[in-house]
């Protein structure tokens, strides 16, 4: 891919989450580093008023909790991570909140655990509050919630944090800020000839083989993390940019089309990798069939589903869960993400938008399948 290319990538981003690691953000281990937090919010506010939207997940959470409880070294007992957690969660919210609203920003925070996004329905909801956030103009910021995982249900590390928040949104760009430079072809530290990486296509073989190695005495990360993070992140059709964190202007300047650190570029495009995820990899839990006007505009427009549309429902699926959406004949004109449980949906049926307040008591969306969550298969 040539540099032009590499450069419309950065320059046509409208939707970024940026995610910074526990050594910069507490400045490795001293505290809260407030000059470089300050940094990174005039910088997304400034992205914000260009009218990009823009997420930050941060680290730091056990590591300012740490200096606050005078702990030098990090606890190896999970209550005590957990307790050291719940501490710095206090003052890291509280330090984005402040510099945000210097710059004229609103912020939200977002705690979330890996089954928040391993839950169809958790993560439909997660979705709907980031993506209205957003549209607020409200800047999130996210962490894992340490306070209530373990080991066995943790992201593991905030740059597979930042890629699922990435895939969640269906961002355009993944920026992984870092104490490094960006990916070299071998450890520097060890090899002289180490070739540094400026572009690549992120899942390439051999980058993973490149990134090996330990991250730091900090944070649980290393380069290893953020290459398969952008493998991941590419899933949805997300590029990411791993990049030193103090680099001087460093958002802005990606964002005007500079190629700052290693940019791995998806090498699919959004709408590819949408379909791809919803024709392929999910497994249907149930079907909903509507009426040939319903199936014309799904088809032809690409309409989000309208419960007034809507004729039967089979199966016992939950919302958030993946139907198929069948015409008269019973043949699959789409698939999607239902907004509606099977017994709530069958309320539904030939209903217009206006009565679902009335028959179910709530509204969660005013259609059945929005057509962001819907895909066309014939």
């Amino acid at each position: 891919m040539t540099e032009k290319n590499g450069s419309a990538v950065l320059r046509e981003a409208r939707r970024i989450v940026v995610k910074v690691g526990s050594s910069l953000v507490t400045d490795e281990g001293r505290g809260l580093d407030e000059g470089a937090i300050g940094e990174w919010c005039r910088q997304l506010a400034a992205l914000a008023a260009q009218g990009r939207e823009v997420i930050m997940v941060s680290s730091g959470a056990i590591a300012e909790g740490m200096k606050r409880l005078g702990w030098s070294t990090r606890p190896h007992q999970l209550h005590e991570l957990q307790a050291a957690a719940a501490v710095g969660q206090m003052g890291l919210a509280q330090m984005y909140e402040t510099k945000l609203r210097e710059h004229g920003m609103g912020s939200a925070q977002v705690l979330l655990t890996h089954a928040d996004l391993a839950d169809r329905e958790r993560y439909l909801n997660a979705r709907s509050t980031l993506l209205t956030l957003l549209q607020l103009r409200v800047l999130p910021v996210i962490n894992e919630n340490d306070t209530v995982v373990n080991d066995e249900i943790k992201f593991g590390d905030n740059d597979t944090l930042g890629a699922l928040v990435a895939n969640l949104v269906e961002a355009d760009l993944l920026v992984i800020l870092t104490d490094q430079k960006g990916l070299y072809s071998a450890d520097p530290r060890k090899d002289p000839q180490a070739r540094f990486i400026h572009e690549a296509r992120a899942g390439e073989p051999g980058l993973e083989q490149m990134a090996g190695g330990a991250g730091s005495s900090i944070g649980k990360g290393g380069m290893i993390t953020k290459v398969l993070a952008a493998k991941r992140a590419a899933g949805s059709g997300a590029s990411t940019v791993i990049a030193w964190g103090r680099e001087t202007d460093c958002l802005l300047r990606l964002a005007r089309g500079e190629l700052i650190g290693t940019l791995l570029v998806a090498p699919t495009q959004k709408s590819q990798a949408r379909k791809r995820w919803m024709a392929d990899h999910l497994q249907l839990r149930g079907a909903v069939t509507v009426d040939e006007g319903a199936a014309g505009k799904l088809r032809s427009e690409g309409k989000s589903l309208l419960t007034i549309g809507m004729t039967g429902v089979e199966g016992d699926f939950s919302r958030g869960e993946v139907i198929a959406v069948r015409d008269p004949a019973g043949q699959e004109v789409a698939r999607g993400l239902a907004n509606y449980a099977a017994a709530e949906a069958r309320l539904l049926c030939r209903k217009p938008s206006s009565e679902i307040e009335k028959l179910l008591g709530y509204v969660a969306e005013p259609e059945m399948i929005h057509r962001t969550n819907l895909v066309v298969t014939r």
